[in-house]
């Protein structure tokens, strides 16, 4: 399942093979463990840092790899063909904290942090609140002008990362009255007063993968950590989850992959009635149906990652690709099980993590039904003029 490959640099291959291999001999051994304990192990946390996953797109005077956006979605690509919960780890980091700050954060934010960003902290981004979801716009967290610096007060759910970040890019409405006009970004920090990091959720998968509340409580955030102008947060997030978007779409084909290559192996390796049943006509004709699927939703994610880097529109295409690469993850994670039999419904092989792991992707950073919208009204908006 390579021939998207010829669609990539020398360089891109050379940096894709680095990940495979990393992920194949440093991170494999500890998936099974991690989801158990449903924990990050922090010496892979560290390695991330070292690999220099965690700073792809940021510029090397900040301690980043300078590289492009579509470098991020390889990198997110291979460590999800191996564990979806440290391509998420890895995902929020390059694609909304770090793409935020660098194309909204002013300099001196930015020198102050992202080579924290590139060398040990991770980061964490809180827009959903127990009453926003879909509605994302809907925010009841406030931020009040204390004159010198804000006031942050309410609570944020399902906070990816939220358990081991540092930094926190947290989205509240410093002008209810002016609707999601008055949404604005802040970064903060663990470590300011009024901010704690609440209940962490007992998740159906990628459970190595912290979800968690935050809350603020007459949290102090310094006047100069606005991200972008002042109810302009809005903006922020949008294009920010535009890209996310594209990342996600990265972890699904990662994982369909993943749980696609487990299978073939079993398959082959699995003899009935005489021979492999990889062998049978009605095996045959399903997962080359996959496969078929597979390198589809693979060219989608990879086309809006390439339009993202040109500079040019890309929402409708991430929208696409986010919703058609989490469909053939379920399929085929789902498929997967069912090709290993019995076996493949127990946790003493890791097809079935997959298979809970792969949910996940119709839901977080847009709904199927939200990315529907977008494509409908992007469609509208082309054979209406």
């Amino acid at each position: 399942m390579n021939q998207a490959l010829t669609l990539l640099s020398e360089e891109e291959l050379m940096f894709q093979e680095a990940v495979r291999s990393f992920a194949r001999n440093e991170l494999a051994p500890h998936v099974l463990r991690m989801d158990r304990e449903s924990k990050m192990d922090p010496a892979l946390i560290k390695k991330a840092f070292e690999q220099g996953f965690m700073g792809i797109e940021i510029p090397e005077e900040y301690g980043g790899a300078e590289s492009s956006f579509f470098t991020a979605i390889l990198a997110i690509e291979e460590l999800a063909a191996v564990d979806p919960s440290y391509a998420v780890f890895v995902d929020v980091q390059n694609t909304l904290v770090n793409n935020a700050i660098l194309r909204w954060a002013n300099k001196e934010l930015k020198a102050k942090y992202l080579p924290k960003m590139t060398s040990q902290w991770v980061g964490s981004y809180a827009l959903s609140e127990p009453g926003s979801g879909s509605d994302a716009f809907a925010l009841a967290t406030t931020a009040k002008d204390c004159g010198d610096h804000w006031k942050l007060n309410g609570t944020k759910m399902w906070i990816t990362n939220g358990g081991e970040a540092s930094a926190y890019l947290v989205f509240a409405n410093a002008k209810p009255e002016a609707g999601y006009k008055g949404i604005t970004a802040f970064l903060v920090e663990r470590t300011f007063s009024g901010f704690s990091v609440g209940k962490k959720e007992d998740k159906l998968g990628i459970r190595a993968s912290s979800t968690v509340e935050l809350i603020m409580e007459d949290c102090i955030v310094p006047k100069e950590n606005v991200v972008g102008e002042i109810g302009k947060g809005y903006k922020v997030a949008i294009e920010t989850l535009n890209e996310g978007r594209i990342g996600i779409g990265a972890q699904m084909i990662g994982l369909a992959r993943g749980a696609f290559e487990l299978a073939m192996r079993y398959m082959i390796e699995r003899k009935q009635f005489g021979q492999s049943i990889a062998h049978f006509q009605g095996m045959q004709f399903q997962y080359a149906q996959l496969a078929t699927e597979i390198e589809a939703a693979r060219l989608m994610v990879y086309n809006a990652a390439r339009l993202k880097d040109a500079g040019k529109p890309f929402a409708k295409e991430a929208a696409m690709a986010k919703l058609y690469s989490s469909q053939v993850a379920e399929q085929s994670a789902s498929k997967a099980v069912e090709f290993h039999g019995g076996v493949g419904f127990t946790k003493e092989f890791p097809i079935e993590k997959f298979y809970r792991d792969a949910k996940i992707g119709t839901i977080y950073e847009g709904t199927s039904n939200m990315q529907l919208m977008t494509i409908a009204k992007s469609l509208l908006s082309e054979f209406e003029k």
